[in-house]
């Protein structure tokens, strides 16, 4: 517990490295369970780097990373499997599968790790996709996708194991404004309706204001946490230049600098 909120994901004294080179420096944070938690900053900052630790791609040079108080980062065979199920992950550009239907996109993930009959893993797949408004694209190959229905796809596929924990990775990127809004709009659904944690890297701003309960913001400099805090409240109030730059779409010209 933290401030009488349920911890659901603890990172500690993490950092990491590709070769000699530091991305990031050291950071802790914790996310709150059924919280929508945002991770920003500037391009080359580590946003990327973070989730890919945190989804258990790689090992950090130093640090722990615990999920519902198991930690990620020493797991192994099935104390591992175990973890990962506890969480869903949609990438940038969907990563569905071309020679598949929308359908059996979604149902890879409970024929992998479930023992449920063709049935029961047809009837779930259908409701993940009616859950994200794409019932009736069942039988769609991704090529006939939008772009905004490759992410809602991608999202239910995410969902297919009724995880706890979801990771979007710049769900918003390369949609217009209506599009991104609608899945902003579906994010603040699932999360309330289900209780689902999100973690969310992005950088638009507009995204960021309508979604975010609370955002970390990464310093590429610094290689660190540099804002934590409610969107609103770090717009409005942080004295940090790059923060106040960002939250605010201005040039050091236009803060005075």
């Amino acid at each position: 517990m933290s401030g009488g909120k349920d911890v659901i994901i603890e990172v500690k004294n993490f950092t990491a490295k590709y070769g000699d080179n530091v991305i990031i420096d050291d950071i802790s944070f914790e996310v709150y369970k059924g919280e929508i938690f945002v991770i920003l900053g500037g391009s080359g900052c580590g946003k990327s780097t973070l989730l890919k630790h945190m989804i258990g791609l790689y090992k950090p040079a130093r640090g722990n990373i615990m999920i519902k108080g198991e930690d990620i980062t020493q797991a192994e065979g099935r104390d591992r499997i175990d973890i990962l199920k506890e969480i869903g992950v949609a990438y940038q550009l969907g990563a569905l599968f071309g020679s598949m239907t929308v359908l059996e996109n979604v149902m890879l993930p409970l024929e992998e790790y479930t023992d449920l009959d063709a049935d029961a893993r047809h009837l779930i797949a259908r409701m993940k996709l009616e859950l994200v408004g794409l019932d009736g694209s069942e039988q769609k190959m991704p090529s006939e996708l939008s772009g905004g229905m490759i992410k809602r796809a991608a999202l239910a596929r995410a969902m297919a194991l009724d995880p706890e924990v979801l990771f979007l990775d710049e769900p918003s990127a390369g949609l217009d404004p209506i599009t991104s809004a609608e899945l902003d709009q579906l994010i603040i659904q699932l999360s309330r309706s289900l209780g689902v944690t999100f973690i969310v890297v992005t950088h638009e701003l507009s995204s960021i204001y309508a979604i975010a309960d609370r955002v970390i913001m990464l310093d590429k400099s610094t290689k660190n946490i540099i804002a934590e805090g409610k969107p609103e409240y770090l717009r409005d109030h942080s004295t940090i230049p790059v923060v106040q730059k960002f939250f605010r779409r201005q040039t050091d010209e236009q803060l005075g600098a």
